[in-house]
Protein backbone atom coordinates (compact mmCIF):
# COMPACT_ATOMS: atom_id res chain seq x y z
CA UNK A 1 0.00 0.00 0.00
CA UNK A 2 1.53 3.42 -1.05
CA UNK A 3 1.21 6.10 1.47
CA UNK A 4 -0.01 8.74 -0.27
CA UNK A 5 -0.31 11.94 1.77
CA UNK A 6 0.81 13.15 5.54
CA UNK A 7 -2.71 12.43 6.51
CA UNK A 8 -2.74 8.87 5.38
CA UNK A 9 0.59 8.88 7.20
CA UNK A 10 -0.78 9.80 10.47
CA UNK A 11 -3.70 8.52 10.37
CA UNK A 12 -1.63 4.83 10.17
CA UNK A 13 -0.23 6.29 13.51
CA UNK A 14 -2.76 7.15 15.04
CA UNK A 15 -4.48 3.61 14.53
CA UNK A 16 -0.88 1.48 15.37
CA UNK A 17 -0.86 3.86 18.63
CA UNK A 18 -4.37 2.89 19.53
CA UNK A 19 -3.33 -0.47 19.31
CA UNK A 20 0.15 -0.26 20.99
CA UNK A 21 -1.97 1.01 23.81
CA UNK A 22 -4.71 -1.72 24.01
CA UNK A 23 -1.74 -4.06 24.14
CA UNK A 24 -0.57 -2.39 27.44
CA UNK A 25 -3.74 -1.30 29.27
CA UNK A 26 -6.84 -3.98 27.45
CA UNK A 27 -10.01 -2.09 26.80
CA UNK A 28 -12.18 -1.00 29.62
CA UNK A 29 -9.22 -1.77 32.02
CA UNK A 30 -9.14 -5.57 31.84
CA UNK A 31 -5.88 -7.36 32.79
CA UNK A 32 -4.04 -8.24 30.24
CA UNK A 33 -3.29 -11.82 29.36
CA UNK A 34 -0.27 -13.32 27.76
CA UNK A 35 0.66 -15.80 25.24
CA UNK A 36 4.26 -16.56 24.57
CA UNK A 37 5.13 -18.72 21.85
CA UNK A 38 8.52 -20.07 21.28
CA UNK A 39 9.96 -19.18 18.26
CA UNK A 40 13.53 -20.33 18.44
CA UNK A 41 14.86 -22.31 15.31
CA UNK A 42 13.77 -25.43 17.10
CA UNK A 43 10.02 -23.78 17.12
CA UNK A 44 9.94 -23.05 13.81
CA UNK A 45 11.16 -26.23 12.01
CA UNK A 46 8.47 -27.91 14.48
CA UNK A 47 5.60 -25.48 13.16
CA UNK A 48 5.55 -22.63 15.76
CA UNK A 49 4.47 -20.16 12.12
CA UNK A 50 1.60 -21.67 11.89
CA UNK A 51 0.79 -22.16 15.64
CA UNK A 52 1.28 -18.16 16.04
CA UNK A 53 -0.91 -17.64 12.82
CA UNK A 54 -3.76 -19.66 14.61
CA UNK A 55 -3.21 -18.17 17.73
CA UNK A 56 -3.69 -14.76 16.05
CA UNK A 57 -6.66 -15.37 13.66
CA UNK A 58 -8.39 -17.11 16.64
CA UNK A 59 -7.78 -14.00 18.58
CA UNK A 60 -9.18 -12.03 15.93
CA UNK A 61 -12.09 -14.03 15.26
CA UNK A 62 -13.14 -13.96 18.52
CA UNK A 63 -13.17 -10.95 19.06
CA UNK A 64 -10.63 -10.55 22.02
CA UNK A 65 -9.11 -7.62 22.67
CA UNK A 66 -7.11 -8.46 26.62
CA UNK A 67 -4.40 -10.40 25.15
CA UNK A 68 -1.13 -9.75 24.17
CA UNK A 69 0.75 -12.52 22.09
CA UNK A 70 4.58 -12.29 21.91
CA UNK A 71 7.18 -14.09 20.09
CA UNK A 72 9.81 -15.52 22.47
CA UNK A 73 13.24 -17.50 21.92
CA UNK A 74 13.83 -21.14 23.24
CA UNK A 75 12.17 -22.21 26.39
CA UNK A 76 13.94 -24.63 26.94
CA UNK A 77 11.71 -27.82 25.93
CA UNK A 78 13.05 -28.51 22.50
CA UNK A 79 11.68 -31.90 22.38
CA UNK A 80 7.48 -30.42 22.65
CA UNK A 81 8.07 -27.87 20.28
CA UNK A 82 5.85 -25.54 19.19
CA UNK A 83 5.34 -24.81 23.22
CA UNK A 84 3.12 -22.14 24.24
CA UNK A 85 3.21 -20.41 27.92
CA UNK A 86 -0.25 -18.91 28.37
CA UNK A 87 -0.29 -15.98 31.92
CA UNK A 88 -3.36 -15.10 33.09
CA UNK A 89 -3.61 -12.68 35.64
CA UNK A 90 -4.24 -13.98 39.24
CA UNK A 91 -3.25 -17.70 38.01
CA UNK A 92 -0.21 -19.81 37.72
CA UNK A 93 1.56 -20.10 34.14
CA UNK A 94 0.66 -23.08 32.10
CA UNK A 95 3.28 -24.11 29.77
CA UNK A 96 1.63 -26.36 26.53
CA UNK A 97 3.76 -28.27 24.30
CA UNK A 98 3.59 -29.81 20.76
CA UNK A 99 0.84 -27.62 19.59
CA UNK A 100 -0.50 -27.68 17.08
CA UNK A 101 -2.78 -25.12 14.91
CA UNK A 102 -6.01 -27.06 16.41
CA UNK A 103 -4.64 -27.22 19.63
CA UNK A 104 -3.64 -23.49 19.57
CA UNK A 105 -7.43 -22.85 18.78
CA UNK A 106 -8.35 -25.14 21.68
CA UNK A 107 -5.94 -22.87 24.09
CA UNK A 108 -7.79 -20.41 22.88
CA UNK A 109 -11.47 -21.75 23.14
CA UNK A 110 -11.11 -23.80 26.32
CA UNK A 111 -8.09 -21.84 28.45
CA UNK A 112 -8.39 -18.76 27.60
CA UNK A 113 -12.58 -18.29 27.66
CA UNK A 114 -13.66 -21.05 29.58
CA UNK A 115 -10.77 -21.45 31.91
CA UNK A 116 -10.40 -25.18 31.14
CA UNK A 117 -6.72 -26.45 30.67
CA UNK A 118 -5.79 -29.08 28.43
CA UNK A 119 -4.10 -31.63 30.63
CA UNK A 120 -2.68 -33.95 27.95
CA UNK A 121 -0.57 -30.77 26.34
CA UNK A 122 1.04 -29.21 29.40
CA UNK A 123 4.00 -29.50 30.19
CA UNK A 124 5.27 -28.90 33.82
CA UNK A 125 2.24 -28.17 36.48
CA UNK A 126 3.50 -25.43 38.73
CA UNK A 127 0.13 -25.72 40.39
CA UNK A 128 -2.28 -27.39 42.68
CA UNK A 129 -5.48 -28.26 40.91
CA UNK A 130 -8.67 -28.11 43.56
Amino acid sequence: MAIKSLDELKKIRDNSLKKVNLRESGENGEEIIEMMVGMATCGIAAGARETLNAILDEIEAKGIKNIRVVQVGCMGYCHSEPTVQVNMPGHEPILYGNVSAKVAKDIIEKHILNGELLDENILIKTFNKA
